[in-house]
């Protein structure tokens, strides 16, 4: 399958799993996102090829790498650092405490290999890349892994993301529920819309900028945000090549993730308004739908044979540190009030899955309660700015020392 064929079998598996996600409300409520549930079908077609045809498809990855980039890229132009004063002290409790997750989860998970005479890399595959990183994390290390040695870890990575975003929608909004039960924090709203109040957080209506606009207008907003893209992405990876000859491994996304974030934060402030970044925004979700989309359906499950039991192991010990480490130190550390209790829950929601986990179960514990500012301040920050590049640092301080 040429690099045309493969982008069109991730666009067929993304079109499915938006119909699964219409059709399917378990799969909306737990915030599966659409090419995972539709690429996961397209890999268990693949599989079925193979086991009982014999026939194995080989997918050019050209198109999702480029895909890929571009995501991260547009991530680091969502990095603002500006906006780290809205957050106060529990913003920086909170990025305190996803760092210290971050080690925690490489740490287990590469003791846990070690202690059953694996490989320590299966370990990191299964540690913060999908757990913290999500599924974009995961096809972005894969390639690095598979590179140092480590076979079929695009689909080890991808099965533990998939698994991640599940454990972590189930765990997060009942603990942050509990949370709130056990100390009295609150008391349910017998109103059946408890989230009204946001809209009062906002700009009056009347100072809002009419949201209008021409087609001309738009098809040059976003012909200016690839642009912005495109080049940060080029000189990103130029950077890129520079890291490489220090002998230290990065992921090829650094470097663009890198330049994205000093041009928003060297040239925003001044000029801010020549970054369409709406648009940025825009593309760089579309291209990880995308890149999603070709990752999950390209996926050789057949290589998970042989690792079932131990992965399944890591990521049961994942998901209850993640449980003891938010609801017994987190939730102290935060503060032990409401707004601690709805933190612990997006905790866990990016902790093993993806932010809009997080947002998620945080509103799952504001419609039975109370709408809560600062949680939904905080927890966008720290899933758009600092999850990414800590998880990445860290991530490549283990595979070095590995």
């Amino acid at each position: 399958m040429d690099m045309y064929m493969t982008a069109g079998v991730g666009v067929a598996a993304l079109l499915l799993g938006m119909l699964f996600t219409r059709t399917i409300p378990v799969l909306k409520r737990l915030c599966i996102p659409a090419p995972v549930s539709g690429g996961l079908v397209v890999s268990l077609f693949t599989l079925a090829l193979h086991g009982f045809a014999g026939v194995d498809l080989d997918f050019d990855g050209t198109i999702k790498d480029i895909c890929m980039m571009l995501f991260f890229t547009s991530v680091g132009f969502q990095s603002d650092l500006s906006m780290l004063r809205k957050g106060g002290r529990p913003l920086a409790v909170m990025v305190l405490l996803v760092a210290l997750l971050i080690v925690v989860q490489n740490f287990l998970s590469v003791g846990i290999a070690r202690g059953m005479g694996l490989d320590p890399l299966l370990g990191m595959a299964a540690g913060s890349i999908p757990m913290c990183g999500g599924h974009g994390t995961a096809g972005g290390f894969s390639p690095v892994l598979e590179s140092m040695g480590l076979k079929g870890a695009a689909s080890v990575t991808m099965a533990a993301a998939t698994f991640g975003l599940v454990a972590g929608s189930l765990i997060g909004g009942p603990l942050g529920e509990f949370l709130v039960r056990r100390h009295h924090l609150a008391v349910p709203s017998a109103s059946d819309d408890v989230m009204m109040g946001i809209e009062a957080n906002e700009a009056a209506p009347e100072k809002r900028e009419a949201r209008v606009g021409t087609d001309e207008r738009q098809f040059r907003e976003y012909t200016r945000a690839a642009c912005q893209l495109i080049l940060a992405m080029a000189i990103g990876m130029g950077l890129s090549k520079l890291l490489a000859l220090t002998g230290i491994t990065f992921p090829t996304y650094f470097g663009s993730l890198i330049v994205a974030a000093v041009i928003r934060n060297c040239f925003g402030p001044k000029y801010g308004h020549r970054i369409a970044l709406g648009q940025i925004v825009s593309l760089g979700n579309i291209c990880l739908s995308l890149f999603l989309g070709m990752a999950m359906a390209t996926l050789k499950l057949w290589e998970l044979a042989g690792l079932v039991l131990p992965l399944v192991v890591i990521l049961l010990a994942q998901a209850a540190f993640m449980v003891i480490y938010a609801g017994l130190l987190a939730f102290r550390v935060l503060g032990r009030d409401y707004d601690a209790a709805v933190l612990v829950s997006g905790l866990c929601g990016f902790g093993l899955g993806a932010t809009p986990n997080a947002m998620a179960n945080m509103s799952a514990v504001c419609y039975k309660y109370h709408y809560a500012v600062n949680p939904f301040i905080i927890v966008p920050i720290i899933g758009a700015m600092f999850v990414d590049i800590i998880n990445t640092g860290v991530i490549t301080l283990f595979l070095n020392i590995l």
